[in-house]
């Protein structure tokens, strides 16, 4: 299940609805142009909370998900903290994956009681 959402992500790169990096992503978020973020589980605690931030600001949903290598591998780049998903039906998707696999063990949706 895992590898298929990492799979997911790199089709999403492929597509161009992708971004990734901290920088690049904020900026995109901030233009209103992101239907999802994903962060890393093992990005810094400043990281995860800047991106909360922004994101929750905007109403714009984040998943936590994988690990910065793997990220940065199936999407052909470095390590990345966070990628950004600009794709609507591809954010969708990622959603239910990553909601789905978070649900089979244990976890739940960030922000939901």
């Amino acid at each position: 299940m895992i590898n298929n959402i990492y799979s997911f992500i790199g089709l999403a790169k492929k597509a161009g609805k992708l971004i990734s990096g901290d920088e690049t992503c904020e900026r995109a978020v901030k233009a209103g142009k992101v239907k999802l973020v994903i962060i890393a589980d093992d990005a810094s605690e400043n990281t995860k909370k800047k991106f909360m931030d922004i994101c929750r600001y905007r109403g714009i949903e984040v998943r936590y998900f994988g690990e910065k290598e793997l990220l940065g591998k199936h999407i052909g780049k470095d390590m990345r903290s966070v990628v950004a998903v600009t794709g609507r039906e591809f954010a969708e998707r990622l959603k239910q994956l990553i909601d789905s696999r978070s649900k089979d063990n244990g976890g739940g949706i960030i922000g939901e009681s």
